[in-house]
Parts: C-alpha cells; structure tokens; sequence
C-alpha cells in the first residue's frame, strides 16, 4: 500500500508562491529592511521587504495576495529552519548567505573594496563598503572579526580630491568630472557617446572641449584616470580624472553597446601592455602602431647596486623585457650591475626616462644615443643646482 503523501504548510500553489517570491525578492534586493537596531521596530523592516515583495510578484507577472507581517515572520522561520537564511537578526537586512561567493572569496573582495575606497578615494567603493558593513555586521561577529579583517591591501593613495562627500564636509570644492561619475559610468557600460571639457590644456584660454567615447576608469600610481576614444578619429587616450571640469553631455541617447566597447577597451590595454607608462602616442604614431608598421627602439640601461638587486628581483615588469646579470663582485657575491634591456615605441620613452630617473646615480643609459643625452644633461642641471 503506497505511503500517504506529507502534506506540509506551503503544498498548495499560493502559499508555494508566496515562499518563491520571497526568496526571490532576497536574492534580487540583498540587505533589504535595513534599519537601526535602536530606533526601529521589527515590523518596519517587515513592512518593507513585504511591499518589496508585492514589486518583484508584479514583474513577474505572479499573484500575491495580501498577507500579514506575522505570515512572512513565518515564512522567515522556514529559510531559517533550512539554513537558506542565517539564524540571527536581521537588524542591518536580509540577504542570502553570501551570494554568488563563499565565505573566504568575500573577504578578498570586501579587502579589495575597502583598499579602493580608503587608499585610492572611490566614493562609490566608499559607499558600498559602508553599506555591506552594516548589512555583514552579524556574519563578521560570528567570525570574531575576521570578515573585515585587511588581510590585503592596496597603499597606493591617490594625490587629489576624488570624493565629493568628502570634498564638501571638508569645503574643499573642486570643479571635476568626479562629481558626475554615475553619469559617466552608464555612459561607459552602455557605449555613449559624451562630451566633456578639459579645464587645463596646453593653449590657456583655448576651451577645450573633447567628444569621446569614455572606456573605462583606471587607477595608475597616484590618480583616477579615463581610458577615452575620440568619436572623430577613433584615437586612443587616456587623462587624469580630476583635469576635466563637473561638466558631462550626453550626445546621443542611443549607445554602441559593450561589445564594440569592450573590443576597443582591449585595443587600448594592448598598446598599455606595449609600451611603459600610460601615454599612448599620437594618432599616427598609435595608427602605425596598431597595424604593426611602428619600429620599436631597443632601450638599455645599466643598473648598480643597492638598485641592481631590485631590478633583478622584477621578473614580470614588462613582457618583451631582458634582465641581464653582470660579473659577480668578490667583496659582496652579488652581481657588479645588472643591465635592464627592451624595445618600445617612441612615444614610451618619456615615461621609461622618469622611471629610470628615480633611481639617480645607481642608474647608467646604454642605449638609445637620444636617451642617453637625455640623462647627461638632466644629470648635469642637477649638479648646477646643488653648486
């Protein structure tokens, strides 16, 4: 005789649905019915999550009828009794788990946001770590504090004012395209063509204004900087952040879409991978570059201890790059120089040579005849300077 079936609280159709929804509306809004612990009732952040609720059954074109809050309390306990939803209060929202992450992939990206929002300035970073902070603030108690715990961080700071919350409790304004990074996000992730105005060019008094597509954000060394292409002539370019002014025009309403972005993201990041440093050339040199027709100019320089041992250590500092030890010194056991050796376009040399510089009299150029020129002089200002 066949086992009478287990007729449990959510067999009929409504009361599954009801469950669904929820679930969904979790999964679709993570941290909804935050609220403070110490001015708030239950029932607020109940109420809330149940019109939220209402929303998401709508959109999917699903029934919901009205229920009360002591129903979804209920429906709460289910998740919890199945470990779909964690145990304790839910005081800062409700959310899944950890989502599409376990829990050590968390804290590797909670560390990474916290370094982009402390270090480098990102008031977006800024704000979705304070958010996830307060909505995390039980699961990091259940790991005594390890959560949150900056077991890796970026140092890198950035040298200007990049946060406008920031910038206007301290009353330091600054006219920048910072104050209009939604605007420029969307028009990055959707391909929109913008216009945007340079505030400090080369031809003072010229308006400066440049139409683009913008690519990306990119943090280098010290600062935010936009990865752009002129709507003209497709040329590649990439500029500080904090250069343009707040102004940001939207061009057309219709983008290209992210395949074509992300096509020509790829085609700056090779000429990034190509050469050192961010300045990616002029539109011919850039043109000749693409369709391989640019000869590369071999780059040698001679590097003496304590530096050489640091040169020595950078395996990876640049693809095309060939490290070359010297004899071996008999006082210390350690190579007399080591020689650092590449090709690169032209239009990377400036920047190599501001490298190099940093390592002052520790550093000898080989080659190029142009380059070492460069250094002898630089070399002797300096001297003049300090006579």
């Amino acid at each position: 005789m066949a086992k009478a079936p287990d007729i449990h609280s959510y067999s009929d159709r409504a009361s599954f649905d009801r469950l669904m929804i929820l679930i969904a509306t979790l999964v679709k809004y993570p941290g909804i019915g935050s609220r403070d612990a110490k001015n708030s009732r239950d029932q607020d952040s109940l109420e809330v999550l149940l019109q939220q609720m209402h929303s998401v059954a709508h959109s999917l074109d699903i029934p919901l009828p009205n229920y009360s809050v002591h129903t979804l309390r209920k429906d709460l306990v289910t998740l919890r009794s199945y470990g779909i939803l964690e145990r304790h209060r839910h005081d800062w929202g409700y959310y899944l788990g950890t989502g599409a992450m376990n829990a050590d992939e968390l804290q590797l990206a909670l560390n990474a946001l916290a370094s982009q929002a402390t270090y480098q300035g990102d008031p977006h970073a800024r704000r979705t770590y304070q958010a996830l902070s307060q909505r995390l603030k039980c699961l990091n108690h259940d790991s005594n504090g390890a959560l949150f715990y900056p077991v890796r961080a970026h140092f890198n700071r950035a040298i200007v004012h990049t946060d406008p919350d920031e910038m206007m409790q301290k009353q330091e304004h600054r006219d920048s395209l910072f104050h209009s990074l939604d605007a420029l996000e969307q028009a990055i992730v959707q391909g929109l063509p913008i216009e945007i105005y340079l505030s400090r060019n080369l031809y003072a008094g010229k308006p400066d204004y440049r139409h683009i597509y913008p690519l990306q954000l990119l943090y280098h060394d010290v600062a935010w900087y936009l990865i752009m292409e002129d709507l003209e002539n497709g040329h590649l370019a990439i500029s500080r952040i904090d250069r343009f002014k707040q102004h940001l025009k939207i061009l057309e309403a219709t983008g290209r879409g992210t395949a074509l972005q992300q096509q020509q993201l790829q085609i700056a990041h090779q000429l990034l991978r190509n050469g050192w440093g961010l300045h990616l050339g002029s539109p011919e040199q850039q043109q000749q570059e693409r369709q391989g027709k640019l000869s590369l100019i071999p780059v040698k320089v001679r590097f003496f201890p304590p530096v050489s041992r640091f040169i020595a250590e950078g395996e990876r500092r640049h693809p095309r790059q060939k490290i070359g030890l010297g004899p071996i010194d008999d006082n210390t056991g350690e190579p007399a120089y080591v020689d650092y050796g590449l090709k690169l376009p032209e239009r990377s040399l400036n920047e190599f040579s501001f490298w190099v510089g940093r390592h002052m009299e520790n550093a000898q150029v080989l080659s190029p005849s142009s380059l070492i020129d460069k250094h002898r002089q630089a070399a002797q200002t300096l001297l003049a300077r300090y006579c």
